[in-house]
């Protein structure tokens, strides 16, 4: 099979090509060549194109403070977290899931040291963005090994794992290749990827 990637077309949808997509539901549809996905927020036919970003006006530009991409390391006694808040989808795995390590509303917002080593671990390779990363001993973890697979999240980005290209499109400061998000509501300011706006923007697609 061709090697998957993805293209932005410009003002227009992602093509995808040579993957497979799914639904956080379990609706799969097979590997192909030219799926056309959504990311205005508009089409009636979501998350497949239908034109509607030709009359709502979308455009695609990036809108975000390049200051602020910028990746933060947070040492602990046996592991060292990795984190760009720019690359942040906001899915809340991380302040859920580890909130005595994952500290909202506190400075640093990061405790290394908060939890058991291999919860830590748990945790980051749930999050969809790519924007925590680790190293044990001052090597950094390889990405885990997933086929290639774009998942259409309830109400929110299309989470992209197993590495497939996103072409011409440049990553933040320690981004990962093998899984980031892209924004499908329309309003994200850091295009093409997630930062969290469809939930101010009400976004509603659920799966």
């Amino acid at each position: 099979m061709a090697k998957p990637k993805i293209a932005c077309l410009p003002n227009g949808p992602y093509l995808l090509e040579n993957a497979e997509l799914r639904r956080a539901s379990g609706e799969t549809w097979p590997p192909g060549k030219g799926v056309a996905l959504c990311r205005c927020g508009g089409s009636q036919n979501k998350p497949f194109c239908d034109g509607t970003h030709g009359r709502n006006g979308f455009r695609d530009e990036n809108l975000a403070d390049p200051a602020k991409d910028k990746r933060e390391a947070y040492a602990g006694k046996g592991i060292t977290i990795f984190d760009n808040r720019a690359l942040c989808a906001h899915a809340g795995h991380c302040t859920d899931g580890l909130a005595s390590v994952f500290r909202m509303r506190s400075e640093p917002w990061i405790d290394a040291d908060g939890a058991p080593v291999q919860d830590i671990i748990d945790t980051i390779r749930r999050c969809p963005s790519g924007a925590l990363s680790y190293a044990i001993d001052g090597v950094e973890a390889a990405p885990v090994e997933r086929a290639p697979m774009v998942t259409v999240s309830a109400n929110g980005p299309y989470e992209i794992t197993g590495g497939i290209e996103l072409m011409g499109v440049k990553q933040g400061a320690g981004a990962s290749s093998e899984h980031y998000t892209l924004c499908r509501c329309g309003a994200s300011k850091n295009k093409p990827f997630c930062d969290g706006s469809h939930w101010d923007a009400g976004f509603r697609d659920p799966t």
